[in-house]
This record gives structure tokens, sequence and C-alpha cells, in this order.
């Protein structure tokens, strides 16, 4: 394994870099007023326009379908892109990077039918609409799958659907035309992990409610985490994407890379908490001294530097581990071991950062308390800590399984001990 940066990767960072200081940086507390106000910022569009000129747009796909906009980029490579622009909460946007909207074209382009991809996936790589995922419900424990209720029928050449979806990403932009919905058919057996489907179901489609966006921590996000009614909201037949009961799967797929995307731009978030704290110890003295030079402080700062090139490691080792041809069989637990390992890890280094800057850093002068918001917030979202973690367990006992009683002969026994074998 090589996680150094391809010459390919360091000329894309370096465009991106330079186009993050020369124009997202001059608008970052612009943004931050409109997204207070709730009005979307009208220069994140002219943004995009420059962006998609420079070639800074679609890099997290690895393939573009021929005549696509964009730059196509491996895994490997990408991730150091993705933790540039984790630095501003907007930027992936800007390049048409931003989540849900990653993971649904990579979706689409994995199990889209030709119509399907022509009206839904087009527009979403040209930028020009934006999509949800609606999975999560409130009425049930969703970090089980298989309680999720949202019912889908067939009548007909129709399907209808019924049921609630919560905290669901994107769904209050104004250009969010599509949600892809997890449900339940309504004629599936006892199978609970092919009971349920994917279904393309048109934002404005008649039945279909935003009921609110609802706040993270106090934090409401200008794209929303919205509550959804869905009331026998009727589609086409073809809107089911790939085969019925695929739901669970097609879902799998499309977690693997986009937690590479996520957990590259919390370290992104890290790396800018641990600098801006860096420069609070340098610059603020305390009991005669600065900061810097207290031995709590200097240990924070070496903890934040050590956990988070820990992380970035196994981040880089689970996009490597993607670009394979060949997937390791271990595959499904580096990519559960990384969401827990970011999310912790936010939580702490900004904490870290928080706690240097004193009261400051509880304030909206800095983006520590967003970042500890979002850091805690992600130990939930996409799944819960202890569903990951039990991923992990599950195939580290697998594997203990199948080399059961192979370590045995590490034990110390009294017999062992009075007649030790001879070498000879």
């Amino acid at each position: 394994m090589n996680f150094d940066r391809s010459p390919r990767a360091d000329e894309w960072l370096g465009r991106l870099e330079s186009f993050l200081e020369r124009y997202l940086l001059p608008y970052n507390a612009a943004w931050h007023a409109a997204a207070a106000s709730g009005t979307p910022p009208e220069f994140v569009a002219e943004l995009r326009i420059l962006a998609r000129e420079e070639g800074l747009w679609n890099l997290f796909l690895g393939s573009l379908p021929e005549g696509a906009p964009g730059t196509p980029m491996s895994h490997l490579d990408y991730a150091p892109l993705a933790e540039a622009m984790g630095r501003l909460p907007w930027a992936a946007e800007v390049f048409n990077c931003q989540a849900p909207d990653s993971g649904n074209m990579e979706l689409l382009l994995r199990a889209g039918t030709a119509a399907q991809r022509e009206r839904w996936l087009a527009p979403l790589l040209a930028g020009e609409i934006r999509s949800a995922f609606a999975m999560s419900e409130p009425d049930v424990a969703s970090s089980d799958p298989t309680n999720l209720q949202t019912e889908v029928r067939r009548e007909g050449d129709a399907l209808v659907l019924n049921g609630r979806k919560w905290f669901i990403t994107g769904a209050a932009h104004p250009d969010c035309r599509l949600l892809l919905v997890v449900a339940r058919d309504a004629d599936a057996g006892a199978d609970t992990h092919a009971a349920h489907s994917i279904v393309l179901v048109p934002a404005d489609a008649p039945g279909v409610q935003v009921v609110r966006n609802i706040p993270v921590v106090h934090h409401a996000a200008p794209e929303g985490h919205c509550e959804i009614t869905l009331r026998n909201v009727r589609v086409p037949a073809d809107a089911l994407l790939g085969d019925w009961g695929q739901g669970f799967a097609l879902a799998q797929a499309r977690l693997g890379p986009g937690r590479v995307h996520h957990c590259m731009r919390t370290i992104g978030q890290c790396e800018l908490a641990l600098a801006l704290a860096c420069d609070r110890a340098l610059e603020r003295r305390a009991f005669g001294k600065p900061l810097a030079q207290q031995a709590n402080v200097q240990e924070w700062l070496a903890d934040s530097r050590i956990e988070i090139d820990q992380a970035r490691l196994l981040v880089l080792r689970t996009a490597w581990s993607l670009d394979q041809p060949q997937p390791p069989a271990d595959l499904r637990e580096q990519i559960a071991a990384i969401k827990v390992v970011a999310a912790r890890l936010q939580v702490r280094v900004a904490d870290r950062a928080m706690q240097v800057f004193g009261a400051m850093g509880l304030s909206p002068d800095t983006p520590l308390a967003a970042l500890w918001t979002w850091g805690r917030a992600l130990r939930i979202m996409d799944g819960p800590d202890e569903v990951h973690l039990r991923t992990v367990a599950r195939g580290e006992l697998r594997r203990a399984g199948d080399q059961r009683g192979r370590w045995t002969d590490y034990f110390t026994t009294p017999e062992q001990m009075a007649a030790p074998p001879r070498i000879r």
C-alpha cells in the first residue's frame, strides 16, 4: 500500500486550494450570514459556474458518463481534495461534490436505467438540480433498517407510497427535485433484508410534503435535515431503482465512497480546529507565560496531531481498498471503522480547541462550536457508532472463529511449566 499523493492528485489539490483561497474564503462570512437568515446565497451559483469552467467539478466519481462535465478521480486521489473542502461547510457544493447528491449520483450511475439516468443523473451531474436520500424514520429505530415502515405497493402501472421520513438532508434546498425513498414492499414476505426497495420520487409529486427543517443541536442547515410525509404518492412503475428487494444492497453500495468523502472532510475540519488552537496558544498568555508553554495545552495539541494522522491513514487505506479491482474481504469493516473514528475524532479535537480558546470557542466568532456540533451529530447520523462497532466486532469474531484454537499454545499451564519440552 502506498498512500503518497500521486502527481495528479497534487496538481488538482493545488488547483482546488487556490480556488478556495481566491474565491470561497472572501465569501465565507457572507455565506454564514445567508445561512443564518435562511436565504440561499446567490453567489454560490456563480462560484459553481466558475468551478465547472476550471474542471473542479464532479471530482468524486471514478468514471463519468461520456459527455458529462467534470474530472474523474480515484477514491485515493480524491481523498485529499475532500479533506481540503472540509475546511468550509459549503465548499463541497461549489464543486458539485456535496452529500447526499454525490452518493445519489453514484447510485444512479450504478443501478439506474437509461431513462432514469437521462431524467435524473444528467441534470445532477450538470448541477442543475439537487436530490435527497429518504431513509430514516421517526417512528422506528432506523439504526436497524429492517424496521423501516414507509410502504410501497403496486397498483397496475403505478407505485403508491405512504410513510414518514425525517432528518432527510438536502430536502429543503430550493433546487431539490428528486427523493430516493427507501420503502417496504407491501407484499414482502418474511425476509426482512429483501423487503425494501428504492423508489425515485419527484420532490413535487402530489402527496409529498416537507413538514419542517429540523435543527441539529439548535443549528438549522440551510439545505435542510427535513421531516417529510408521503401520502398516497403515486409514481410510474418505472420509478423503481434496481430490482424489488434490492433497497438494502443498493444503500450499502452507496455508503462506501460516501463515507470516505465524509471522513476526509471531517479530517479537514479537524486540521482547521488544530491550526486555530495552535494560533491561539501562541498568542495568548495565562499565569505569566504563553498558553503554548503550558504542559497540558501542549499535550492537547500533541494528542490532536497524533489522532488526526492516525485517522487519515485509516481512511486512506479504505479509499485505496475501494480502488482495488478485487476489494479486500474486510472492506465493510473498514468502512464502518472510519465512520466511528472520524466522528469521535472531530468531537475530541474540536473540544480541545474550544478549551484553548476559552469562552470565545463557545461563540459564533470561530467555527469551533459548529465543528463540535457536527462531530457530535455524526456519532448518530448515517448510523450510530454502536451499529458500526457491531459490524467491526462481527468481522473480527468471524475471523477468530475460522482460526479457533490457534492461540492456545500461548497459554501457560502448570503442566507446561513443570515439564518444558527438550530443544534437541
